[in-house]
């Protein structure tokens, strides 16, 4: 009897429990849903009815984007969801043409014309020659097509600035991120002309044109406003005077809605769901600036391609070149599609949220043009509260132009911006950049009281804290002070000049690069007697640097070229030094031979036509043996430690 009264109690004791718990569950789950359905940022169903998106090209059936079934739930408890338009992506998959799946254009010679490149700087008849839309191929992590991102994103404004840009290229760039992204998350594109005077026609007009002696007066104003009319949430800025690149996103940024800005150049193509990766750090912390990926679209025939190395940390020399370097394996993720932090920006193509852009100030409103300007928001953004991130699952293409098509107007120093760079943010650090640009020393900066008093307000930290906490690995491949160099002074070919004469019985005859433009083989030369300025404009000085790599220039003055090359046959040529070894890696031996440890072979070099090869690996040949006129005996040993050399 107990034991029936102890189970009907139990039973009855359950029955309560759940008369009590469960509809207080469905009430607390109802409440979140609405509360979540309810709150959120703008952008959502207004923006998207606003948007205004456009088809793949004129007469293109528009891209659109399918309400998404709801995802679960955030470990925060805030709901998260697959961001990719899978229709749209399959609809690239199927497309064909010139430039499609951004496969290089097949040029003919007739394209090749420097005229092409005249006013762009990349190939605009190849351009006008691919869709507005092309479609891109996925170069993704693979990991990145299964990411989920919060529900609710904020909103952005796109700017996009511009001077005197091709056609075809700034329209792509319009219709790859309208057709790319969600565009509930689109606020508006802006795009700011800064004072473009150029005269704009697609080729085909240009042609007909000048066949038939008429005069083309169309420009990228009328015309690129009667376009830019049939997308409701593009519109366009003017300035009065030519303002330079960073005016000119500042004048976008002041006029921007979105509660994010999105910064691009002119001549980008976003690639598939680029935009959610960006929103969603900044949305889980606000005070992060975002970068994508940039891969590279070819000023020749715009075949679209990863950068080398891809996913790289930003960096910079003492010198204030832009670097990048390795993800060291301390912030290796398990995951190589998560987000990393990087020191330093590349400069065009980021998002911030837009408050807390203006909160940092902005940029320097002091600075010219352009240049300087990556490394100012980078250090300020770094040392003031918030932090940089790259984002391999974001990827937008960008034409790396062959040359600048324009000029800088009289007066405007990419020098003073620099320097005014250093001067605010950089501290003591900043003797590191004047040691190697002494012309720095005592170039003007302008006014920089605001922007320290900027600094202050902020309650900034030091570089000092930067270079320890954030770019603490940046030394390692550009050290502040450099270590000594292992050999320098004329590297000379002992078959024709003993020890260190510059005379000889011979003919004497010395690496020389007078002739050579970048990429194409060294040369030998005669030996310049003059060991002062002659040899400097012959460029027959060269140093073996701590990178063990040879560069022109002595110890304290070395350019950023190298001596590279590809096999045991190739010629030896001048190449931007990377700092990453490989091809640009050597070895000086005990029996002065050049040794090339990628190929296993040595420096040569023909006395008769006074070429510099690559060959097989011969010390008892006078033609490979070479001189340098110092030599650090402590240095190369340190190289050649546990090589046999």
């Amino acid at each position: 009897m107990r034991r029936k009264q102890k189970r009907l109690l139990q039973a009855v004791g359950l029955a309560l429990a759940a008369l009590v718990f469960l509809p207080n569950v469905g009430l607390w789950s109802l409440y979140r849903e609405r509360q979540l359905e309810g709150g959120g940022a703008a952008g959502g169903e207004g923006a998207a009815a606003a948007a205004g998106l456009p088809g793949a090209a004129a007469g293109e059936a528009p891209v659109s984007y399918a309400r998404q079934k709801k995802d679960p739930y955030f470990g925060d408890g805030q709901r998260i969801k697959d961001w990719h338009n899978k229709e749209a992506i399959r609809r690239d998959s199927e497309r064909v043409g010139n430039g499609e799946q951004g496969k290089p254009y097949p040029m003919t010679d007739a394209e090749r014309v420097d005229q092409a490149y005249r006013e762009n700087g990349f190939n605009i008849f190849v351009s006008d020659k691919i869709s507005l839309n092309r479609s891109l191929p996925d170069i993704r992590h693979p990991n990145c097509k299964n990411k989920l991102y919060l529900e609710k994103l904020p909103n952005t404004s796109v700017i996009i600035p511009f001077h005197n840009e091709g056609w075809s290229s700034l329209l792509r760039t319009v219709h790859s991120v309208l057709n790319r992204s969600p565009p509930e998350l689109i606020a508006e594109i802006v795009l700011v002309d800064d004072f473009s005077d150029r005269v704009h026609v697609i080729l085909e007009v240009a042609i007909w044109c000048h066949l038939n002696g008429k005069t083309n007066v169309e420009h990228l104003k009328k015309r690129l406003e009667d376009y830019m009319a049939q997308f409701p949430n593009v519109r366009i800025l003017r300035t009065k005077k030519r303002e330079g690149l960073i005016r000119t996103r500042m004048l976008g940024a002041s006029v921007a809605i979105g509660d994010v800005i999105t910064f691009l150049d002119s001549h980008c193509e976003a690639n598939v769901n680029w935009l959610p990766p960006l929103l969603d750090r900044i949305a889980r912390n606000r005070k992060t600036i975002v970068c994508p990926m940039i891969d590279v679209i070819d000023h020749d025939h715009f075949g679209y391609e990863t950068q080398a190395g891809d996913a790289m940390r930003g960096a910079f020399d003492w010198e204030m070149y832009y670097k990048r370097i390795p993800i060291p394996p301390e912030l290796q993720k398990l995951d190589p599609s998560d987000p990393f932090e990087s020191p330093v920006m590349a400069g065009g193509l980021f998002a911030v949220d837009r408050k807390w852009f203006w909160e940092l100030g902005g940029y320097d409103a002091g600075l010219e043009i352009w240049g300087g300007e990556q490394y100012e928001i980078s250090f300020k953004v770094w040392m003031c509260g918030g932090r940089m991130e790259d984002i391999p699952c974001s990827r937008v293409g960008h034409i790396y132009r062959k040359y600048v098509p324009y000029k800088v107007p009289t007066g405007v120093s990419l020098a003073r911006n620099l320097k005014r760079v250093a001067e605010v943010w950089m501290d003591e650090y900043a003797e590191y950049i004047y040691q190697r640009r002494p012309e720095y020393r005592h170039l003007s900066a302008g006014d920089v009281a605001a922007q320290k008093e900027l600094r202050n307000n902020l309650n900034c930290k030091s570089f000092k804290w930067f270079m320890n906490e954030v770019a603490w690995d940046l030394p390692k491949f550009y050290p502040p002070v450099e270590p000594p160099a292992a050999a320098w002074g004329e590297a000379r070919d002992s078959a024709t000049n003993l020890l260190f004469q510059i005379r000889n019985v011979g003919t004497g005859l010395c690496v020389d690069t007078k002739h050579g433009a970048l990429g194409s083989p060294l040369r030998l030369e005669n030996c310049v007697k003059d060991r002062g300025e002659a040899a400097w404009n012959n460029v027959q000085v060269f140093t073996f640097s701590w990178r063990e790599d040879i560069r022109p220039g002595d110890p304290q003055h070395t350019k950023k070229f190298c001596f590279d090359a590809i096999s045991h046959s190739s010629p030896v040529t001048l190449y931007d030094c990377h700092g990453m070894k490989g091809n640009q890696l050597w070895r000086y031996r005990k029996d002065k031979t050049l040794f090339h440890p990628v190929s296993s072979s040595c420096m040569d070099c023909s006395e008769s036509d006074r070429k510099i090869f690559m060959n097989s690996c011969n010390p008892s040949s006078p033609t490979q043996q070479w001189i340098f006129e110092h030599t650090n005996s402590t240095v190369l040993e340190k190289f050649n430690r546990n090589l046999d050399l």
